[in-house]
């Protein structure tokens, strides 16, 4: 967006606050207040999810205490009497279809839970890594059982340098140093920051973008796919040139292996006598 533009504010009765918005909004106010609708929405999903547990306790056959409701808490690993309530509420944990436990005198008898690598918590997996020497998670490493995406705000590629950031529910989200977000993360949530560095180079591509500008000229164009296409044997998705009072401007969005394939092509680019400006840009 930029000064001037018109827009549209959609909105849905339907949609509900989610704690990815905190990474997007920058007064505390507004920080506050989102936090503020989430425990909110907690709370009310937990009176939800206690009713439905004091239900299923009087179905079993079983007292409705804080005894059983601890029993549950460590059969299904809950972290509280309300993170109980609230994972039930979610479905997280269907006490509709669980067959019904073993009951005597009043009391469930119900196995402590247990996880597998898996299921173990993201911030129990990351204050491992810290523990470690180096302490950095490794980018497409199988045994470290996290799940991890690579940021759409940022688009990193093998061989830039990156971060990690702890989100709530969707794993840990790698961002590249220089990422416009951040500062704001880094400030804002550093605890939930970790250090992250890529495995090593294999096969799989990745989407980068380039934008360039420059005099304009005869052939211009074919010079610059040449290079582009054969050169460095890049395979391109797309690419667009516009030209006016003999300034041109192009973008070309291109598959590259890693960072230093990527930089190899810019500075061939930059190497076109005519070509004044090569930047790498976030698509």
């Amino acid at each position: 967006l930029r000064n001037g533009d018109q827009v549209e504010v959609i909105t849905s009765r339907k949609q509900q606050p989610k704690e990815e918005w905190l990474n997007w909004v920058v007064t505390a106010s507004a920080r506050h207040k989102i936090k503020q609708a989430m425990r909110d929405q907690k709370r009310k999903l937990a009176t939800v999810g206690r009713e439905v547990v004091q239900r299923k306790l009087r179905a079993w056959g079983a007292k409705v205490n804080e005894e059983n409701t601890g029993i549950l808490m460590d059969h299904f690993l809950a972290s509280s009497p309300t993170d109980l309530y609230w994972k039930v509420a979610r479905e997280r944990h269907n006490l509709e279809t669980m067959p019904p436990p073993p009951v005597k005198n009043g009391r469930l008898l119900l196995p402590k839970g247990t996880r597998t690598a898996e299921e173990r918590p993201l911030e129990e997996i990351v204050a491992e890594i810290r523990g470690t020497k180096g302490g950095t998670f490794t980018i497409g490493d199988e045994l470290q059982n996290m799940d991890y995406k690579l940021s759409p705000c940022c688009h990193p590629i093998p061989g830039d340098d990156v971060f990690g950031f702890i989100t709530p529910n969707d794993g840990i989200r790698i961002h590249r140093v220089n990422c416009p977000n951040a500062v704001q993360l880094m400030s804002n949530f550093a605890m939930r920051i970790v250090k992250a560095r890529w495995k090593g180079k294999d096969s799989v591509e990745f989407l980068a973008g380039i934008q360039f500008s420059g005099i304009d000229a005869v052939g211009l164009v074919n010079r610059i796919t040449t290079i582009i296409s054969h050169e460095n044997n890049v395979n391109m998705r797309s690419i667009s040139f516009e030209s006016k009072d003999g300034i041109f401007e192009g973008k070309v969005m291109a598959y590259v292996h890693d960072a230093e394939h990527l930089h190899s092509l810019v500075e061939k680019l930059r190497g076109v006598p005519e070509v004044k400006r090569v930047e790498r840009i976030d698509h």
